[in-house]
């Protein structure tokens, strides 16, 4: 086929939509903050209690029980350990990391009409951090029938041998962000796999459409191991404002600034003996890294009835993110070939930066109550609900997204949330302790289990200056599935995780 004739039925038929799939849903619609110290020591419940600077992020109208402008920092010692089984290998990974993970500052404005019933406003900003995307885990074990051969040969089949394969003269760089450019993701993926000599077409002319695979797909015993690692975070900046009627209810609002950095590299290798296999190694690397940015907005407020019980309400909006990504890929194959041993390394050394896409995450309502004791202590609760069944990637119109989402409100369902938070204080140390509970948004939670988190706390109180420290501990089973065609099989994480917090507190 003639370049010109490519070009042309590029420009018609092109989609640079990398493949997403419900996972990237599900990572980038979780809104559960990391917080202060004080915050993440009684489960997060502060939606009815306020005057801490994360509550703010669960309940605008928080910021108004402050009585002075206010400020704290938060740093963080974040472990994840993991546990991975995979066709009978086990596998123990730990990554620890420190990060700067909630700032914020409120400024309280007193009413000097004092027969106005509006006592006062607040201004506020806040930073938390929503995810820390910083992971990685190792599996290993013998897949008893299934291969990656499967994977290219499930986006290989009714593909031109012309659209997956280098014109005299090109090289694997040049054809490789070619094929990227005028068919996009898929066909890259079979470009892989033929020029790994993983794939042999039918018959060697550019109407080919059918094709076999160098592996043999029907062997057995192939020995795979998948290395996983990302970095990243999600975080929200809260611009504030509150205010306080009669010092018996507040109402607050926040507009949100979302941002998101993530990457992940994987590696994966595979050997087999098979006699029908000429294809005896494969190594496979992939690369993504995600940017983006989105807004939402909260609504709140609290009702003090009486001076120890307090009621309150929230409301999360979706975020409407855009984002971009942006990938890159490595192929090493080991063929036998006339009784040798034959290395064939595909690097085309191209990073596919793909159209800007939107996401919009579900929203959220939190019901909370909260008894205060005096002086003495609290106890508070929360209750969220949540339907992650709607979100949605757009532009709608686009084939894969509308499939996508119908994939997502079969997939994923409504999820509940919960954290419940005790404080005691004596003198100037106080006691906390909590339990939060995050269930799967998936319809079936084999998938992605649910979350338990309990967690502890101290606080001393200086006067106008807080020092508190948190330890929180969780644990959720994962099934993570390799690939989303072919080889499809999934590890099974059993992931633990341990935060250290350390806030500081101050009163402006």
């Amino acid at each position: 086929m003639k370049k010109s004739l490519m070009l042309c039925v590029g420009l018609l038929s092109t989609s640079l939509i990398l493949a997403q799939d419900i996972t990237d849903a599900v990572r980038y619609s979780n809104d559960e903050i990391q917080g202060t110290a004080r915050f993440k020591a009684m489960g997060g419940a502060f939606g009815a209690l306020g005057g801490d600077m994360s509550a703010v992020n669960i309940n605008p109208a928080g910021s108004a029980i402050f009585n002075n402008s206010h400020a704290s920092l938060s740093l963080g010692v974040f472990n994840a350990n993991n546990d991975t089984y995979y066709f009978g290998g086990t596998n123990s990974t730990s990554d620890t990391n420190i990060d700067l993970n909630q700032l914020g500052a409120t400024f309280v404005f007193n009413n000097t009409d004092i027969n106005s019933p509006w006592k006062k406003f607040t201004l506020g900003v806040a930073y938390d951090t929503t995810s820390d995307f910083d992971d990685e885990w190792f599996a290993s074990g013998v897949n008893p029938g299934n291969t990656i051969g499967n994977y290219f040969m499930d986006y290989v089949q009714g593909l031109r041998l012309d659209e997956i394969s280098a014109f005299p003269g090109e090289t694997i760089s040049e054809a490789y962000n070619e094929i990227g450019a005028f068919y996009g993701y898929g066909n890259q993926q079979a470009f892989l796999g033929y020029e790994g000599y993983i794939l042999n077409p039918a018959e060697d002319i550019d109407e080919n459409t059918a094709y076999s695979s160098s592996i043999d797909l029907n062997g057995n015993n192939f020995n795979q191991s998948y290395a996983y690692a990302s970095r990243g975070y999600n975080g929200k900046l809260a611009f504030n404002f509150a205010t306080s009627y009669g010092d018996k209810v507040f109402f607050g609002l926040n507009l949100n600034s979302h941002f998101i950095n993530y990457e992940r590299s994987t590696y994966f290798t595979e050997s087999n003996s098979n006699v029908n296999s000429t294809v005896t190694n494969v190594n496979f690397e992939n690369n993504l890294l995600t940017t983006g940015s989105g807004f939402s907005f909260q609504l709140g407020s609290i009702a003090k009835l009486t001076d120890e019980l307090r009621l309150g309400i929230s409301y999360n909006s979706p975020t409407w993110y855009r984002i971009s990504d942006e990938t890159s890929q490595y192929l090493a194959t080991t063929r036998i070939e006339g009784g040798t041993n034959m290395t064939q390394i595909v690097n085309p050394n191209v990073i596919n930066v793909y159209e800007e896409y939107k996401l919009k995450t579900p929203g959220k309502l939190t019901g909370s109550i909260a008894y205060v004791f005096g002086k003495q202590g609290l106890l508070s609760f929360d209750y969220s609900l949540k339907d992650y069944s709607n979100t949605k990637f757009k532009p709608s119109s686009d084939l894969y997204f509308s499939d996508l989402n119908y994939q997502i409100n079969n997939t994923l369902g409504s999820s509940i949330s919960y954290g419940l938070g005790g404080e005691y204080r004596y003198k100037a140390l106080s006691f906390r302790g909590g339990y939060r509970f995050e269930e799967s948004p998936y319809k079936d939670d084999s998938f992605y289990g649910d979350l338990d988190r309990y967690s502890l706390g101290l606080g001393y109180s200086f006067g106008n200056f807080n020092l508190d420290l948190a330890f929180s501990h969780s644990q959720r089973d994962i099934n993570y599935q390799l690939y989303t065609v072919g080889l499809t099989d999934s590890a099974e994480i059993a992931s633990k995780f341990n935060d250290f917090i350390l806030t500081f507190a101050f009163n402006i």
